[in-house]
């Protein structure tokens, strides 16, 4: 991400995923996201670490949020999520003792899937931040069976499965 106008088409995308926005068939075939961000938000989480986009003809088709722990503060809707991987281990070592980063979100426009930018968008990630960090960490809805594939795909291995008042999640 290079200026808040690519940040105003994340949330355009964001948008039309939401899981509250498609249909009932859609969300089961093709997945979704389940937290709306602001662009104050993205703005601040941008500061911290870019985020990833994959543009078609100058619009954001794809994006991976970055997002680090010292994002924990923005989003409180997410300190479920952040109170469970202070809970969790990897590889017999506490997770918090690995120098590890958030996938934020991650999402590619309908047209576009099935065409490996899920992919592409993490492997950019690994080329960004791979150097710095130790792991991604990210929690995917299990009922998204789209996303948790497609994670797996791209060599993700669920660690731990929670329930909280939203949804029931998959650390990967």
């Amino acid at each position: 991400v290079e200026d808040e106008a690519e940040l105003q088409q994340i949330l355009l995308l964001q948008t039309e995923n939401l899981s509250h926005h498609i249909s009932p068939e859609e969300l089961a075939s093709q997945g979704f996201v389940t937290i709306r961000h602001d662009i104050n938000t993205l703005l601040k989480m941008h500061a911290l670490a870019p985020s990833v986009i994959v543009k078609d003809k100058g619009i954001v088709v794809g994006y991976a949020l970055t997002m680090l722990k010292e994002c924990r503060q923005l989003i409180p809707g997410l300190e479920p999520m952040f109170a469970v991987f202070d809970r969790l281990t990897w590889n017999d070592k506490p997770l918090d003792q690995y120098n590890f980063y958030i996938m934020g979100q991650i999402c590619v426009a309908r047209p576009f899937r099935g065409h490996g930018l899920l992919d592409t968008l993490y492997q950019f990630h690994k080329k960004c931040y791979g150097t710095r960090y130790d792991l991604l960490v990210t929690e995917i809805a299990t009922r998204n069976k789209r996303s948790l594939r497609a994670h797996e795909k791209a060599g993700f291995k669920t660690i731990h499965i929670h329930q909280d008042q939203m949804d029931e999640w998959a650390v990967v």
